[in-house]
Formats: structure tokens, sequence, C-alpha cells
């Protein structure tokens, strides 16, 4: 693997539901300015892991982390780290697309009002087109910014909720399934911006979809049971794994 600089590096991360052990010791670490898919089974953990990037299990009350995620190698789970701060700087999109139900700017404008990030009307519109054009969604929606966004189409939703994640100037961009409530067409379209988004971002894709997997990342890490059990150049663990688990996984016998 070429070596690039390291964004998001984590040492030994369990995570715990209760008495079940979710993750079982992660040590992975994810390059800046690339996109990083995770794949296995349903259930295998890979959405676990993902939600622990921005400190999103910290919203469930039985779930327990331990180990280490630095970003900048900086802990994330250090005391003095706000969550909310932490997630303007990770961005993340959901597997179904989950606009407020406010108007097409107002979803955009958000973010960087809460983090006040706009001293004026004026900036606050350079940032809502900036992120609209990011998401390659300026052109269908400059007519009807004060229109609901969840008038629109479903494609066009998921791009305005990565318009709402990129808003914030975030630096990691954390993608559960973003495309699997999504038709072909509108899977191609965010495919292609993610494919954009790697300049800017770190990228961090949970996929079902091997293919997906094999046109849009840099790198591939494949979990089975919380472990994870092989991480490589995209290339090499679909045509050359080390492990029979991820060759028989990318085959199909196991999933």
């Amino acid at each position: 693997m070429t070596k690039l600089p390291i964004k998001i590096s984590a040492r030994n991360v369990d995570v715990f539901y209760g008495a079940t052990h979710a993750i079982k010791s992660v040590n992975v670490e994810i390059a800046d300015k690339m996109v990083t898919s995770f794949i296995g089974p349903s259930g295998c953990g890979k959405s676990t892991f993902l939600r622990c990037i921005n400190r999103m299990n910290d919203t469930i009350d039985v779930c327990r982390v331990t180990g280490d995620i630095l970003i900048d190698a900086e802990d994330i789970y250090d005391r003095r780290v706000d969550p909310v701060q932490l997630r303007a700087k990770v961005g993340m999109v959901f597997q179904k697309p989950n606009p407020f139900p406010k108007s097409i700017y107002d979803n955009v404008a958000y973010g960087p009002k809460i983090h006040g990030m706009a001293r004026n009307k004026l900036e606050l519109d350079e940032i809502v087109e900036k992120s609209l054009r990011r998401a390659a969604l300026w052109d269908e929606a400059k007519d009807r910014l004060q229109e609901p966004g969840t008038g629109l189409s479903g494609g066009q939703q998921q791009r305005l909720c990565i318009a709402r994640a990129v808003a914030t100037e975030p630096e990691v961009l954390l993608m559960d399934e973003p495309c699997s409530a999504l038709d072909p067409i509108a899977t191609a379209q965010i495919e292609q911006l993610i494919d954009e988004l790697r300049s800017s971002y770190s990228v961090v894709i949970v996929t079902h979809s091997m293919a997906q997997a094999s046109r849009v990342s840099d790198r591939t890490a494949f979990f089975h049971l919380g472990e994870l059990v092989e991480y490589g150049d995209t290339s090499h663990i679909f045509t050359n794994p080390s492990d029979k688990r991820t060759e028989s996984y990318i085959t199909g016998r196991i999933g």
C-alpha cells in the first residue's frame, strides 16, 4: 500500500452493546483524501465501527467503546472533546435520505448557523451555494431553495444530505450505505459525487455492494463477526485477498 498521511487511526477498539461484543480489537489506519470502503456480511460490525468515528454510539445507552480512535493524532474520546464539535469535523450521511422538515436552503444552512460560521446572510448564502455545488445539486435546486427538502426525489434528497454534511467544512465524511435506498441512476450520481469528494475529504463508506466498493474506493476493509479480517488496496482485496474468509465473502460463499 502506498504511504499517505494518516487521517484516522484506530487502536484496539472494542465495542459492546450490553453483554454483546460487537467489535473485537480493531486496528486500522485510514489515509487522508481517499475513499475507504467497509464491506462484510450484515451484522458484521462495519456500521458500528463507522459510528465510532464520530461518536454516534454515544447516543446509545448500553453501548461502550474501549480503545483509542485518533483523528489527526488527537484522541476523539478524550473527555475534553465536545461530540457536537467533533460531528462538525466528521460529517455523516445515512442509509435513508433524512432531510429536515425545512426548506432546501435551511437544511444546508442549519449546521453553519449552529457553529457560527457566517457573520451575515450574504456569507450564509455563499456557504449554501458552495455546499449545494459540491453535492452536484445547485443547478437543480437554485430556483427552489425555499421549497421543502422533503419534496425532492430520493437521489436529490441524498445529495441534499451530502450538501448538509459538507456545509460545516468537515475533514472526514462518513457514509453508511448511502445508496441502498436509491435507484441505479441516483446511485451512479452519488458514486460520481464520491469520486469528486475524495479530493477534499477523507471519505469512509459502508456498503453492502461489493461492485460499489470496487468502483468507488481506494482501500477496502473486510469485517466478519466483529473482526477486521483484512485491509488493503481495493484492487488487492478483490483480486488477491490474503485471508480465506475474505475470498469466501467476495466469491459469495459467505454473506
